[in-house]
């Protein structure tokens, strides 16, 4: 298995087929190709060898794919660097791993010298933007003019591919290390599910930086598909990109979704070519699920669940249960495990438990990482027995469907009992005045803790304590109802999309002595 090799299919099987897209730029599989192979040639001038760690900060383009490959055509293992984070956290990454070469574009200038001032490992700087270069970069488009294309090293199976850090919520980030064969049975695992269809035209919103935003880089290229990159998610400019270019598949995080769905242009555009709409990253709220399902009539709905550690995806929701009411009751579900995945479901002594019983989602197969970079002990407690922990709390049914129902650190115990913050803000989304919400646990003299709702209330909509919790109770039982709300304009997002929760729990917690998760 090595992830370069759909670059040499496409090269031989579909050479003038367009391969990506970004902006007024177009290149085919033939020019993606000799690009990488060009790009390699220049990693390897500046420095790099076989598994030398190379790393990228930047927005979504089509240089952040000929990034990706060519670090692995030439033998590297890439970096991709958070682009939600301060230079001093970007820095912290790039020498815990020794990323000596840097990539950056336009949108993170200002933080090149700081990274220089504070990195020991980084060592040269090569700009990707659009404007003249920088003092102290050097110029990709330079770079690349001068570049002799190099012979691919065929790095494959157990070789180290990627290094990419998590968000760090429970203490410094840690490096995840994926490699060849973890992304690559992956991604044949991802795509293997009957609506992902070959030679697709597929658009990107969602960041590269992201373990989501490279699994799907890499299932569209398998598929020799051509990939319609946008910079960031903007709601205008997936509509945009859908209609224009007849997108077939794009990938949503649910608060993207909504404000597509949302958006007040939504009715002008043609989505008609858009046949299946892939989703995952955080809960969706049923709501929310029923809506898309209303507005995009003609597309098919895939929810994918993972995690980083996982390369990232172990199960997906088909199709079918999105519209045969036969399966209304596996909707709420993260899904089936993939082809490739085994899922079990444990107790805290590692025991497996029965069918139905909550406990922690546990995982085995080839898409398991490595481990933590240079973290031993915190690797051998996550693979524990062979096994990925996952931290998520959640159960099989019957039938092997995984449901969650929390991250473990999210569970909220008030007076005793578990109260797991999905269902609760399922609840709270099913009020029409709520546009997002997050519950978390909150210190409570009398209960321990108590159930805490941060909202999110749509434009023009009023609601009170009172009546959203009355609301609550038509739908959940009355302890696991909030006692206690905060009403903001807006919650803070990873650059995932995900709800950063430990955020929002910093202040209640800061003087309890315990750790934010």
């Amino acid at each position: 298995m090595y992830l370069t090799q759909p670059l040499h299919k496409g090269q031989r099987e579909r050479p003038d087929a367009e391969a990506v897209v970004f902006a007024d730029r177009r290149h085919s599989f033939a020019e993606l190709t000799d690009r990488v192979a060009r790009l390699a040639g220049v990693l390897h001038e500046l420095g790099m060898g076989t598994g030398d760690r190379v790393g990228i900060l930047a927005l979504n383009s089509d240089r952040y794919i000929e990034f990706i490959f060519a670090a692995l055509w030439g033998g590297g293992v890439f970096n991709t660097v958070n682009i939600r984070w301060s230079a001093r956290e970007a820095v912290y990454s790039l020498d815990d791993c020794g990323t000596r070469i840097l990539f950056v574009d336009d949108a993170f200038l200002s933080m090149m010298e700081p990274i220089r001032e504070q990195s020991d490992a980084v060592q040269t700087i090569v700009y990707i933007g659009e404007n003249d270069c920088p003092e102290g970069a050097l110029d990709y488009r330079e770079l690349m003019a001068a570049a002799t294309p190099i012979e691919d090293a065929l790095r494959r199976d157990d070789d180290l591919a990627a290094i990419l850090y998590t968000g760090g919520t429970t203490g410094a980030p840690k490096g995840v290390m994926l490699s060849h064969a973890n992304l690559y049975s992956c991604s044949l695992g991802a795509i293997l599910p009957d609506c992902r269809r070959d030679r697709v035209v597929a658009l990107h919103s969602a960041p590269f930086f992201h373990v989501a935003g490279i699994g799907l880089i890499l299932q569209v290229a398998l598929r020799q598909g051509a990939q319609i990159v946008l910079p960031g998610f903007d709601p205008l400019a997936v509509l945009e990109g859908i209609a224009g270019e007849q997108v077939g598949e794009t990938f949503l995080v649910p608060t993207m979704l909504r404000a597509v769905l949302n958006h007040p242009r939504f009715a002008e555009f043609d989505l008609s070519s858009l046949h299946t709409l892939l989703y995952g990253a955080s809960p969706i709220d049923n709501s929310l699920l029923r809506l898309a399902i209303d507005k995009l009539p003609k597309a098919e709905f895939l929810q994918l669940y993972g995690m980083t550690e996982l390369s990232p995806v172990v199960a997906f929701l088909p199709t079918w249960c999105h519209t045969d009411p036969a399966y209304a009751d596996k909707l709420s579900a993260a899904g089936i495990p993939s082809h490739m995945a085994e899922i079990r479901v444990v107790d805290p002594l590692d025991e497996e438990v029965d069918h139905g019983e909550v406990g922690e989602i546990t995982v085995r197969g080839p898409m398991v990482m490595q481990g933590y970079w240079n973290k031993p002990e915190q690797t051998a407690e996550a693979l524990r027995g062979g096994w990925m922990h996952t931290g998520d709390a959640g159960y099989l049914d019957a039938d092997g469907y995984v449901f969650l129902v929390d991250r473990l650190k999210d569970m909220v115990v008030t007076g005793g009992e578990n109260v797991y913050s999905v269902e609760v803000e399922d609840a709270l989304l099913r009020m029409p005045a709520i546009a997002q919400c997050a519950v978390i646990g909150v210190p409570d003299e009398t209960w321990g803790e108590r159930v805490h709702a941060v909202v999110v209330l749509k434009e023009g909509e009023s609601a009170d304590e009172q009546a959203i919790v009355a609301h609550c109770k038509e739908w959940i039982a009355n302890y696991k109802c909030p006692r206690s709300f905060e009403f903001v304009d807006e919650l803070p997002l990873s650059g995932a999309g995900k709800i950063l929760k430990y955020k929002l729990k910093e202040a209640y917690w800061a003087e309890h002595g315990r750790r934010i998760g």
